[in-house]
């Protein structure tokens, strides 16, 4: 990877504005100084601003890939509700896979930036060349685990022929083929890390691009291709998923970069390693949390394929909403890390102030589609009468959870920022383990299936108050001395 700055010297400093521009970076042995005005702006632009220019290119392309992934069920709900609810069956095991990804990727952007904000710049350039060899051992695990694990999988969770053949066919595709997603996000999340938040833009958009053009074509065997149907689903995710990491590579080697990736001949320093799983690890459980509580919700309604299929429509449908809050997360971070580094309470607490607002908004919107049209929602995956008898409360139940779990979101953005990963570790157990699964459990059993949808906002209320809880002693303990 290129870096613009190394070994850079300004000449003159003719301004105040251009000496703000100037990083001297005191912890290297060369004593170097780097001039990195994408960093910099962090430190210095108006944060409403910033936060903007950041969030809006991460929150258009996570929409675009939640549409995806919602067309690419579209499709697939177009072949049955078998074809369905055998996707929705394997959505919880593509959600930890996502969850490792992320997880590890969130430490990485976090350290980097920190380490930005502290103009420690070796140590920023030592996290991001070990980001490519998380994202490969990360794909070594899953390729292994989806090799031993897919049919005892689907034997667990249905006994029909059907649903076992398309889901069996699915998750081998998406487990053995996922070298591609592990790495992209890896890179993508170095580059956020910087500041630079339009080439990730432009690598998740060429992704879901191509996933959308090839679903059709590989599921319904059009313009000369074999019907693949649930299989060709799978492929035209990780051809996808191949070439955002191709467009990634290249604009790795091929761009400047305010730190430097080494793809080759890098030896691993591990205290980074440790680092970056001391926020990332936390991140990583916290998102898995997530598929082991899906994992468990599917156990729950096994005996109702239907119900099934209607939660892994919630959750497809639920991304369209959550998927830009994530964005304006990712465009959040870096800014509240570096502040927090550079020890700028003012910026770091304005950045939470204007996430936690906008999140705000977006979730409230979600909660109006899904409780004015959850009827047209559903047609869109070709919902017969028993799906929309289940569906339509589901969705106006489980929408309420939207607005407290914004506050979540934020909240839990700056306790990674911060370095206090392990915060949000515990709001995501209360809420997800400790929270919906017990009382989908209990509801489910002892008043009926539509009450167990009241779980998530009931849940998201529990979350909540520990966040804010948490939020009131970071500040009191770290941030208000800032």
């Amino acid at each position: 990877m290129k870096n613009k700055h190394k070994g850079e010297k300004p000449e003159t400093i003719d301004s105040e504005r251009e000496a703000d521009e100037v990083l001297t970076d005191v912890g290297t042995e060369t004593g170097e100084m780097r001039i990195d005005s994408d960093a910099n702006k962090m430190g210095s632009a108006p944060v409403g601003r910033l936060l903007a220019s950041m969030a809006w290119p991460a929150m258009l392309s996570m929409t675009i890939a939640a549409l995806y992934n919602i067309v690419d069920s579209v499709f697939v709900a177009m072949l049955s509700e078998k074809a369905l609810t055998a996707v929705s069956l394997i959505m919880p095991l593509q959600m930890l896979m996502i969850s490792v990804a992320v997880g590890s990727a969130v430490g990485v952007n976090s350290l980097i930036a920190r380490r930005l904000g502290a103009k420690r710049f070796e140590e920023a350039d030592k996290a991001a060349s070990t980001s490519i060899r998380i994202g490969v051992f990360n794909f070594v695990a899953f390729a292994v685990i989806g090799l031993l694990i897919a049919e005892p999988f689907m034997s667990a969770y249905s006994d029909d022929p059907e649903i076992f053949s398309y889901g069996v066919a699915y998750l081998r595709i998406v487990t053995t083929l996922c070298l591609f997603s592990m790495v992209e996000i890896q890179l993508e999340k170095v580059l956020q890390a910087t500041g630079n938040m339009i080439a990730p833009m432009i690598i998740s958009l060429s992704g879901a691009v191509t996933n959308i053009v090839l679903d059709p074509i590989l599921i319904f065997g059009l313009l000369g291709m074999p019907r693949l149907e649930v299989a060709g689903a799978a492929l035209a995710t990780v051809i996808g998923q191949g070439v955002s990491m191709a467009v990634a590579i290249w604009i790795i080697r091929h761009r400047e970069h305010a730190v430097e990736v080494r793809l080759r001949g890098f030896k691993i320093d591990w205290r980074v390693v440790k680092d970056i799983y001391a926020v990332g690890l936390p991140g990583m459980v916290m998102q898995a949390i997530g598929s082991f509580m899906l994992l468990g919700y599917n156990a729950i309604l096994a005996v109702n394929a239907t119900a099934v299929a209607v939660l892994g429509v919630y959750f497809k449908l639920q991304s369209f909403v959550f998927m830009p809050v994530f964005g304006l997360n990712q465009g959040a971070m870096p800014i509240m890390g570096y502040n927090y580094g550079a020890r700028n309470r003012e910026r770091l607490m304005k950045t939470y102030k204007c996430a936690l607002i906008t999140a705000l908004v977006i979730m409230s919107c979600g909660v109006v589609a899904f409780h004015v049209a959850p009827g047209l929602l559903l047609k869109l995956f070709s919902a017969d009468a028993n799906m929309m008898e289940i569906g339509i409360p589901a969705l106006r139940i489980i929408s309420l959870c939207f607005i407290p779990a914004a506050f979540g979101i934020i909240c839990s953005t700056l306790f990674q920022s911060t370095g206090h990963g392990v915060y949000s570790l515990f709001a995501s157990l209360l809420r997800q383990l400790l929270g919906i699964l017990p009382l989908a459990y209990l509801l489910f059993h002892y008043v009926g299936l539509t009450a167990s949808w009241a779980s998530f906002p009931l849940a998201e209320i529990i979350g909540t108050t520990y966040s804010a809880i948490m939020i009131a002693h970071l500040y009191k303990k770290e941030i208000r001395d800032l």
